[in-house]
């Protein structure tokens, strides 16, 4: 009789959907197949977190509270697991140890058994008071190692790190692959020394991008794992991890147990086959197995997002020279794991240096906050010349960034302008993680069900089923890029929604543009310029007229030359005169700016990027409208130099 029991974690219901899907399944997909799932013997579920939250308000218009529960009440069998991003929760920033004690318990009372904690920096500093609350909580708590090559991730330093998560009290380690990057032979080499240094169990999480990751189970199994992370065969592959089934026939064969139901798996693998077509529009061009990422470390559908916002800028032949720029750019930050939020941070920066073709002329503020500390250390130090480059004058911190948050929870609702669309305190720990989202589904939610307008899901849904000929006009909208966005949510950057894949294929006569939370940026924007993360939708969501702006824009690219200088855009996208719509203008015609002085936003990639004046000068006259798309090297002020 075999005494070795492997252990498999089933991720079809939080990273299967979310890598496949771009995290487009509904509480409903879920709620339909979870009691066959329950029936299959697994180790645990892991059904929340991740991008999950987000994504359920900002574009399914579901409460994830309630799916959490409604899971927990059909799942009385196996345990669920979450993915929570240590001090960033399940957020993109790092928020006050108030809010991570009271969101992991109140996570734990609604269903979470097991919290997989991670830190894109390993820098367990952000882990400690995630760890200390699943503690505390009762919950069981799993380290985890972002997996990644680098000259510095050697084995001894995910050992060291490996160690310092054991002195805080984790039950057991995963080690997360996210980019499918853990060779067999790693696999064995790691799991060895981890298992020679610590006393935990180990669990491994792959992802299938680079076709290593069966032989990387195997190999680390035989060296002592006694988990893994599996997704059911119609939701598995690709970015996704691989399938179980797969997994449990391989293991068969060794001196491993695995004892699952395999009926029960053969109507799962059916019914998420017969979804699919309903959630997912399709692959593009996105290949089975992604050979290259073992040289750019991209994970997921980030490819996908590149390809996109390097269309809107008009630029989509510099796409292999964006991936090189990858690799420069984390060398240059120190070798971050390419995984929320350092995926995003990376990546922007690098489209940034391509697009502008001067590398950091454009330098969002996250990437400041990167080198600044305020994310945690980076595995390798950053050069002090590159330092310098990027701070200025500001120095970097040498402390545990969420050492300087305040706590947020007594006055969480404090500014909030309508207080009665909180119905509990779960609406408050939403709202403290994502403000703005909340309050739109709140909104959404208080209305009567026929006078609640359709979801970004169903919007979506109903422009992809439209025949051909109705397809040439495509809907871009706040939830259809949510999830991929490269600042706001990244997290999704593991999983690039089908929308914005055809959108980029499609031509600007094409399209219809939806302004609001997301703008696309098609056209463009000579100054410097210094970016910061979009918070807030500057306008309504209000369908504009194609044909009419591509008049608009063409009449002003069209327009006879009058003035000797002028300040042009640095890159395609949204012309700003302020900083919000209740702001002042940064300038006036007639104002007198000093080199360097803030004259305008331009909007580009999620991001609000600060453009500064290149010279002293006068403001002679604002030659496009507030809230305009530009081209790049658009003249967007004539000046007269002092």
């Amino acid at each position: 009789m075999k005494e070795n029991t492997l252990r498999i974690t089933d991720t079809t219901l939080r990273d299967g959907h979310q890598s496949l899907w771009a995290t487009r399944m509904r509480t409903k997909d879920i709620i339909d197949i979870i009691d066959i799932i329950d029936q299959v013997g697994y180790y645990s579920l892991e059904v929340w977190g991740g991008a999950t939250f987000d994504v359920c308000l900002r574009f399914l218009r579901e409460n994830p509270w309630e799916r959490l529960r409604l899971i927990k009440t059909k799942a009385k069998n196996t345990p669920l697991q979450m993915l929570l991003r240590g001090q960033n929760i399940v957020g993109y920033k790092n928020y006050p140890d108030d809010l991570v004690d009271r969101f992991v318990e109140t996570a734990h009372e609604n269903g979470v058994d097991i919290f997989r904690i991670f830190d894109a920096l390993n820098d367990s500093r952000n882990l400690e008071a995630a760890i200390k609350a699943v503690k505390k909580h009762g919950a069981h708590a799993q380290g985890t190692l972002s997996f990644t090559t680098s000259p510095v991730h050697t084995i001894e330093k995910y050992v060291s790190d490996a160690k310092e998560q054991v002195a805080m009290g984790i039950d057991s380690l995963c080690i997360k692959d996210m980019a499918g990057l853990l060779s067999p032979t790693m696999s064995k080499n790691l799991v060895t020394a981890l298992k020679k240094e610590t006393s935990i169990p180990i669990q491994i999480h792959c992802h299938a991008t680079s076709g290593m990751a069966d032989s990387a189970y195997l190999e680390g199994v035989k060296a002592g794992a006694g988990a893994v992370d599996c997704a059911i065969s119609s939701m598995a592959g690709f970015s996704s991890q691989p399938p179980v089934e797969t997994i449990a026939a391989i293991f068969r064969e060794t001196e491993y147990n695995v004892d699952l139901d395999l009926e029960a798996l053969r109507k799962i693998n059916k019914y998420f086959k017969d979804l699919t077509p309903k959630r997912s529009r399709g692959r593009g061009f996105e290949p089975i197995i992604d050979s290259e990422i073992l040289v750019h470390q991209i994970p997921g559908g980030m490819i996908s997002n590149f390809r996109s916002q390097l269309e809107q800028q008009g630029a989509i032949e510099k796409l292999d020279e964006a991936l090189e720029e990858v690799t420069k750019v984390r060398k240059d930050l120190g070798y971050p794991p390419l995984v929320t939020p350092t995926s995003q941070i990376v990546g922007t920066q690098a489209v940034m240096n391509v697009i502008t073709g001067e590398r950091y002329k454009v330098v969002p503020q996250e990437v400041k906050n990167y080198v600044k500390g305020m994310y945690g250390r980076s595995p390798a130090p950053i050069e002090p010349k590159f330092m310098k480059q990027i701070l200025g004058k500001e120095k970097p911190i040498d402390h545990r960034p969420a050492d300087d948050l305040k706590p947020m929870l007594p006055d969480a609702t404090k500014n909030v302008a309508n207080p009665e669309l909180i119905e509990n305190e779960e609406d408050i720990l939403s709202y403290c993680l994502f403000p703005e989202v909340s309050m739109e589904y709140f909104k959404w939610r208080a209305l009567p069900e026929d006078k609640r307008p359709k979801t970004p899901a169903e919007i979506e849904v109903e422009e992809f089923t439209k025949t051909p000929e109705a397809e040439k006009k495509v809907a871009v909208n706040a939830g259809a890029s949510e999830a991929a966005s490269p600042m706001l949510h990244p997290e999704d950057y593991d999983g690039m929604n089908a929308i914005l894949d055809k959108a980029s294929k499609m031509q600007l006569n094409e399209l219809v543009i939806r302004k609001g939370d997301f703008n696309l940026s098609m056209r463009s924007g000579n100054g410097s310029a210094k970016g910061h993360v979009i918070s807030e939708p500057i306008v309504e969501s209000t369908p504009v007229d194609v044909e009419e702006k591509v008049k608009e824009i063409k009449k002003t690219e069209e327009a006879p030359q009058e003035y000797k200088d002028t300040i042009n855009a640095v890159m395609a996208g949204t012309f700003y005169r302020s900083a919000g719509a209740d702001k002042p203008a940064f300038v006036e015609e007639g104002t007198e700016v000093k080199e360097g002085d803030t004259i305008c936003i331009l909007e580009a990639m999620k991001l609000f990027n600060e453009i500064e004046a290149p010279f002293n000068c006068k403001i002679i006259k604002i030659l496009v409208d507030d809230a305009s798309l530009i081209t790049k090297d658009q003249a967007l002020m004539a000046v007269e130099k002092l």
